[in-house]
């Protein structure tokens, strides 16, 4: 990996998955949806959800955000294989909060991506999430009172 170009390629890569967390837990549904290009998708088998395009993908974010009492979401880079201007890698996720109808949730999953290299930067042009454990049992904690939680 001397080329600088495939270095600078996969940084831009790693800092998307971190961007899209973030947007993610800050409620930024526009600007989750413009990390993924124009006819990317965003599959949650476990869920048997699928969301093709910026559109379907912002609302189904903003949907499945807006079940959640609190989440938190912790995002660890995995492998990422270049392959001109397309790339697949995975992404290692941690997720845990309370659903507004009272369900907790803890998770351990993978994110299987392809990335597509557009005018604008590289771009996920698909996500497909795979749940490897969950555990459903009561989380003790609670946010701060002074926490936001719309």
């Amino acid at each position: 990996m001397s080329d600088m170009r495939e270095i600078a390629d996969r940084i831009e890569i790693e800092a998307l998955g971190a961007e899209l967390a973030d947007a993610v837990m800050m409620r930024d549904f526009d600007r989750v949806a413009s990390l993924f290009t124009q006819e990317g998708v965003m599959r949650w088998p476990h869920i048997d959800k699928e969301f093709i395009g910026r559109e379907q993908i912002r609302a189904g974010v903003e949907w499945g955000q807006g079940l959640w009492e609190f989440f938190v979401q912790h995002v660890h880079p995995g492998v990422i294989r270049m392959d001109g201007d397309t790339a697949t890698g995975r992404a290692y996720i941690q997720e845990f909060g309370r659903m507004r109808d009272g369900a907790s949730h803890l998770n351990y999953a993978l994110y299987h991506d392809c990335y597509q290299r557009t005018p604008d930067g590289w771009k996920f042009s698909e996500r497909v999430y795979e749940v490897r454990y969950l555990d459903s049992t009561p989380l003790a904690g609670s946010p701060p009172p002074s926490a936001d939680r719309t």
